[in-house]
């Protein structure tokens, strides 16, 4: 940075109570001076600020500056510190600027000191430096007993660098997150993290906490013997297009009726409702892509006014389900087309995607957006997931999406 011999880099840090007027007093007294501010960042914490402003002045003001910024520290009651800046240690902030920017997300039911010790160690394992802390959730009651039980806590890191080894970075974080009870998303601070535009989600154990083929079985009597392939399918040990019709073969006979009474009653996730609220409030694009089934899709559609849905179609035959279905399995090969092929209609860059599912026929989808999100998912989704949510209920994708609480008023 080219330097006069007549001017001075001077950093100045104010602390206290914050009252209004306080940051437009100290610029207007650097104002007089045309002092040039070169970098300005504030906090407030618990209603005490911390002000941070670097500025280059003419050597020739730098004590008048100093002189009133005392007097006028004084008069509203802060404290003011000042430090001179050598212009190498300048420049070597500024050669940091052109370094990757990351994003790590904490959240959890309640965090912790140790919780954000861990999460903090990873980072400095990894060599990255904490830029900005930012909580993104309302205020926690002291009383744990004034607490709901739908508590949420989420505190948002920004960093700067690159990670020494990414993958083992996700490896700890997500070791921290099964032993210290706590959910995190590592993201890539961009453009496309600020501008995402499209989110899709499974339907069954994400948006319902049910599996609606489980609840129609239990109807046909054979509630065993489907729930013991649903599982076995959402581990990833049987192939879904083949567990999908031996499931769907064994309801032939049910009455349809059931279906209307069953969606009526379907036990809707933690979260939902504020998370849909919000969405569609900012504009997002919202699509549900099920290997369940249309009817039970649509009547979520119906519900929060969801963009697009793509389920499978039980086929009914007199008032009855045949045991077949309609048309192509969407499994998880036909997940992941389907969200790129809506992107496409849409006009949404792949990146700017988000995708939440729990079983190993999301995995495809979560792979392919711009952000993947396990939600209470099955071990093996959760092991190739890079980002999770197992503590609070779905709403909690908003903070991944950088929402803080004061944004989220229903």
């Amino acid at each position: 940075m080219p330097q006069s011999p007549n001017t001075e880099l001077i950093l100045i840090r104010v602390t206290g109570e914050d009252r209004p007027g306080l940051t437009s007093s100290v610029t207007e007294i650097l104002a007089r001076y045309d002092a040039v501010i070169l970098d300005i960042g504030q906090a407030d914490i618990h209603n005490t600020l911390s002000l941070g402003i670097l500025f280059k002045s003419e050597e020739r003001h730098s004590g008048s500056i100093m002189k009133e910024l005392l007097f006028k520290a004084s008069a509203l009651g802060v404290s003011i510190r000042f430090e001179p800046i050598e212009v190498e240690r300048y420049e070597e902030w500024v050669s940091m600027q052109g370094k990757n920017r990351y994003i790590l997300t904490v959240l959890g039911r309640k965090l912790s000191a140790r919780q954000i010790s861990a999460a903090t160690h990873v980072l400095a394992e990894q060599g990255l430096n904490i830029d900005a802390i930012k909580r993104l959730t309302g205020r926690i009651p002291l009383e744990e007993g004034k607490a709901s039980a739908r508590t949420r806590a989420c505190i948002e890191f920004s960093v700067r660098g690159t990670p020494k080894d990414r993958e083992a970075m996700q490896a700890s974080l997500m070791k921290l997150s099964g032993e210290l009870e706590m959910d995190f998303s590592f993201q890539l601070d961009n453009m496309f993290r600020r501008m995402r535009r499209l989110i899709c989600f499974d339907m069954d154990s994400t948006l319902i906490e049910t599996e609606v083929i489980d609840e129609l079985a239990e109807r046909a009597g054979v509630g065993d013997k489907v729930r013991a392939i649903t599982e076995s399918a959402m581990r990833g040990e049987i192939d879904f297009t083949e567990s999908f019709a031996r499931r769907v073969a064994l309801l032939k006979g049910l009455d349809a009726s059931v279906m209307r009474d069953i969606a009526e009653r379907l036990p809707i996730t933690e979260g939902v409702d504020r998370l849909m609220y919000v969405l569609k409030k900012y504009g997002y694009k919202i699509a549900i892509l099920s290997g369940g089934f249309t009817y039970f899709g649509h009547y979520l559609q119906q519900k929060y006014g969801i963009d697009y849905v793509y389920a499978n179609e039980l086929e009914i035959a007199d008032g009855k389900l045949t045991g077949r279905y309609v048309g192509d399995v969407v499994d998880g090969k036909r997940k992941a087309e389907l969200l790129r092929l809506i992107a496409q209609v849409e006009k949404v860059d792949i990146a700017q995607t988000i995708a939440v599912g729990d079983g190993a026929n999301d995995l495809p989808m979560l792979a392919v957006s711009g952000l993947g999100i396990a939600f209470h998912a099955k071990p093996k989704v959760a092991e190739n997931a890079r980002q999770s949510i197992n503590t609070i209920g779905l709403d909690g994708v908003l903070y991944f999406l950088g929402f803080k609480d004061s944004y989220l008023n229903m």
